[in-house]
């Protein structure tokens, strides 16, 4: 199921990128928001362990600090199966808070993606809105461990620990 709902978000995010082609500096070796931080719900924390149990084994997390996938080059070394908060950084985000009792729309973007149009110029539907598809991914896991439907994994604590 999480294969899936990572399918639909690409498809998704396939018109949005072209549409910001000329603002997205995302490339191979752009890893300025793959920071050690980052956390997953644990059912794609599994997909990574069953697509990558050997790099998970044998090989050692990046520097701290960094994301843990990431290699000596900046480049992801899971990126088939990277997490769903790394298939939409980059693009502009939308997404709806409540605020002092009124709906109020706020918009981000990666500074190294910031040229080119406004963000408050956008029209919605080219942002990617936050919320759909991450209700959808917390359906995923409460599917997959009901017993803790809101277990979140830190990415660097896969690596097997040196010296066992």
């Amino acid at each position: 199921m999480i294969e899936k709902l990572h399918l639909a978000i690409a498809q998704a995010t396939a018109p949005l990128e072209a549409r910001h082609a000329e603002r997205m500096r995302c490339a191979r070796g752009c890893h300025a928001c793959c920071v050690d931080e980052l956390t997953v719900f644990a059912v794609e924390a599994d997909l990574i362990q069953r697509h990558h149990a050997e790099l998970l084994e044998t090989e050692a997390p990046g520097p701290e600090g960094a994301c843990a996938f990431l290699d000596a080059d900046g480049a992801c070394r899971i990126y088939a199966h990277r997490p769903y908060v790394c298939r939409t950084q980059g693009l502009p985000l939308r997404w709806v808070e409540e605020q002092d009792g009124e709906a109020v729309e706020l918009r981000d973007i990666c500074p190294l993606n910031a040229e080119g149009e406004p963000l408050a110029a956008l029209e919605p539907a080219d942002c990617w809105t936050l919320g759909a598809a991450e209700q959808h991914l917390a359906r995923i896991q409460a599917a997959f461990e009901p017993e803790t439907p809101q277990r979140r994994v830190a990415l660097r604590a896969l690596f097997k620990p040196s010296g066992s």
